[in-house]
């Protein structure tokens, strides 16, 4: 997006660090939603599908995660850390004008 139009937005405060975890956020509850409709499935065929795409989904999550771990975006293995990561981009979010 051009420069200006994301300030006059408000969307220039939205960071990689941001858009990143809102979308490993919503990576995350498509697994889970998948998988509660395996389990309340009615027929064979529809739960075979269902489990296709609930794999698809933990793939995209793994992917996303990768991804993420690599730029130092997330440390699911240093608490300290992401705590800190978490709270800039909460600090990140509550500065975006509504």
């Amino acid at each position: 997006m051009n420069p200006i139009l994301e300030h006059m937005t408000g969307l220039h405060t939205l960071t990689d660090d941001v858009i990143a975890m809102d979308l490993l956020i919503n990576a995350k509850n498509g697994v889970r939603n998948y998988a509660m409709a395996v389990t309340e499935c009615a027929t064979p065929e529809i739960k075979q599908i269902l489990m296709k795409q609930l794999d698809e989904a933990i793939d995209s999550h793994e992917k996303i995660t990768i991804y993420m771990m690599e730029r130092g975006l997330y440390n699911p293995y240093h608490f300290t850390e992401q705590i800190q990561l978490d709270l800039k981009n909460i600090q990140t979010a509550m500065n975006i004008p509504s």
